[in-house]
């Protein structure tokens, strides 16, 4: 239920939009989708669900969510906060971001909020595309003496990288070895709007999945 409800905030916030567009890869996609544009109340509590549910059908052990900057911040809160209301056993989580340069007064540092020093840190992010962003995240958080025990994501676009046959979430998680997840991907996507899309756009999708999908 939760990823249907994500599907349609993403469509009703046009987060998620179709046509024609050139990727950073070069690629053309038949669609598009831009978390930022979660912007809303109404559409924040529906991204604020969709992070917490997945992260607690996951199973995963965490002590900390860690937010990049700057997308992964609000994400970060949001999520811990809903968690929170979930779960209230979990209602003592912290959630923690950094500081794009480190501050040099006051306390210092480039890590607001909870402390990552011998935690287990889960990551929050948008989309990962070719994982610079975890990588960089890893950096700061491995600096800070934490430890990444995982990574959840909006969107599994499910195609593969530049140099290998598997996605980048594929790809993250073998380099972590750390589970990677999304709170949808694009069968998703097609499955759902599949009676919504017109057939053109359907069919765009589908052709766009069985040429650069993953294996």
């Amino acid at each position: 239920m939760f990823k249907s409800q994500f599907i349609d905030a993403a469509v009703a916030s046009n987060a998620l939009r179709f046509g024609s567009f050139t990727l950073k890869s070069g690629r053309i996609s038949p669609y598009f989708f831009n978390l930022g544009l979660f912007n809303s109340g109404e559409v924040l509590v529906q991204l604020a669900t969709a992070y917490a549910t997945t992260i607690l059908e996951s199973g995963i052990e965490f002590d900390v969510i860690f937010g990049p900057a700057y997308k992964g911040i609000p994400i970060a809160a949001l999520t811990v906060a809903k968690i929170a209301e979930l779960d209230p056993s979990k209602g003592k989580l912290e959630y923690a971001f950094n500081r794009k340069e480190a501050k040099d007064h006051g306390e210092g540092g480039n890590i607001v909020g909870g402390s990552l020093e011998g935690r287990r840190v889960l990551v929050v992010d948008d989309v990962i595309t070719a994982g610079t962003a975890i990588n960089e995240a890893r950096t700061i958080i491995e600096a800070a003496k934490g430890t990444i025990v995982g990574v959840v994501t909006a969107l599994d676009r499910q195609e593969r990288t530049a140099d290998s046959t598997v996605s980048a979430l594929t790809a993250v998680s073998q380099r972590f070895n750390v589970p990677v997840l999304s709170i949808v991907n694009l069968s998703d996507i097609i499955a759902h709007l599949s009676s919504s899309l017109s057939a053109e756009q359907l069919q765009a999708l589908k052709d766009y999945q069985k040429q650069y999908g993953a294996a």
